[in-house]
């Protein structure tokens, strides 16, 4: 992760940044994508909502202990506004999470059915605590609009993974707006594999 530009010094600017809360709500529109009206706005991250997986306290964000953090962003896509499952009965969001309709969810598993049992404890952090990326950070308006644009980040931390086992994780996102293809198998999630030694 490139750090230096999500450090608070590096948000200092008014005219570029704003802060857009602390928890998360809906997408903000900043007009039209010309060029006319010149540069947009960009939200402020704050990288102690990634607790112990900000790199503030820890700069190995967790490798040293054995309790590895992944750090996730979606990619940018001009003019992508993502869309949350509308509640927690749909059939496709994960049960074990906290609804929110302002934010689209995350959650990591074992990828295979022999992972699932060694994965262990698996701890979130993210804005307001929600396992996702907040709607306000969206739609992004373009390299040109918005130079210094803020990916909201997502904390994932494997807190107890079974040692000496090569173990395959899948993380996923949840979006009415995302589709799933085993053509594209990177579309909406990706997977990781990790090792821990004793």
């Amino acid at each position: 992760m490139a750090r230096g530009k999500y450090k608070d010094s590096a948000q200092k600017d008014d005219m570029i940044f704003e802060d857009c809360g602390s928890m998360p709500s809906e997408p903000k529109e900043r007009g039209e994508f010309n060029h006319e009206r010149g540069e947009r706005k960009v939200c402020r991250f704050k990288l102690d909502w990634l607790g112990n997986c900000s790199g503030l306290n820890d700069e190995s964000y967790g490798y040293k202990e054995g309790k590895p953090c992944i750090i996730i962003k979606l990619n940018r896509v001009l003019g992508f506004k993502p869309k949350p499952p509308k509640n927690e009965s749909l059939e496709t969001y994960p049960l074990t999470m906290k609804y929110n309709p302002n934010v689209l969810p995350v959650q990591c598993t074992g990828k295979r059915d022999e992972d699932k049992d060694k994965v262990g404890n698996i701890e979130y952090f993210g804005m307001g605590g929600f396992y996702g990326f907040p709607l306000q950070y969206y739609p992004y308006y373009g390299k040109l609009l918005q130079p210094k644009y803020l990916q909201p980040l997502l904390a994932v931390q494997f807190t107890n993974l079974t040692l000496d086992t090569e173990i395959r994780i899948e993380c996923k996102a949840y979006g009415e707006n995302i589709g799933y293809s085993e053509k594209d198998r990177f579309q909406g999630r990706f997977d990781v594999k990790i090792e821990v030694k004793s």
